[in-house]
């Protein structure tokens, strides 16, 4: 079992930045691809960005990409979002979730929320205007 706990969310201005972060505890995520999706009030969960296990790989949902950045420290068994330029359209409460698999990066494999088994309990982030 993995369980996960991110931290780093909060209330921020439209044009600021955050960086969540998500502690896994329980065995090394050294062999999982991870992610973060987000959910936003009324509205279906979705895709934020993923990492492939060796961190060599990334893929975004084109609504972040270029402002958002996803990286891993397997020696702290943490993955991390950069979120910067922040919209008040991000705001959501944001997941990590982690996923035992050590392929390459595709989108059927990590960019849908039914691959992954492990979820953590989310992180709010609001955005000011």
């Amino acid at each position: 079992q993995v369980q996960l706990v991110e931290s780093g969310g909060g209330l921020v201005q439209a044009g600021g930045s955050l960086r969540l972060s998500c502690a896994a505890s329980g065995r090394s995520i050294s062999s999982y691809a991870m992610g973060w999706f987000r959910q936003a009030p009324g509205k279906e969960r979705e895709f934020v960005a993923a990492i492939t296990w060796r961190g060599d790989s990334t893929g975004y949902a084109d609504s972040v990409k270029g402002r958002f950045t996803i990286s891993r420290d397997n020696a702290k068994n943490t993955v991390y979002l950069q979120m910067n330029s922040l919209k008040p359209e991000d705001t959501a409460v944001y997941y990590c979730a982690a996923r035992y698999y050590t392929g390459s990066y595709s989108s059927w494999a990590l960019a849908t929320e039914s691959a992954y088994a492990y979820w953590g309990q989310g992180t709010r982030v609001t955005v000011s205007s």
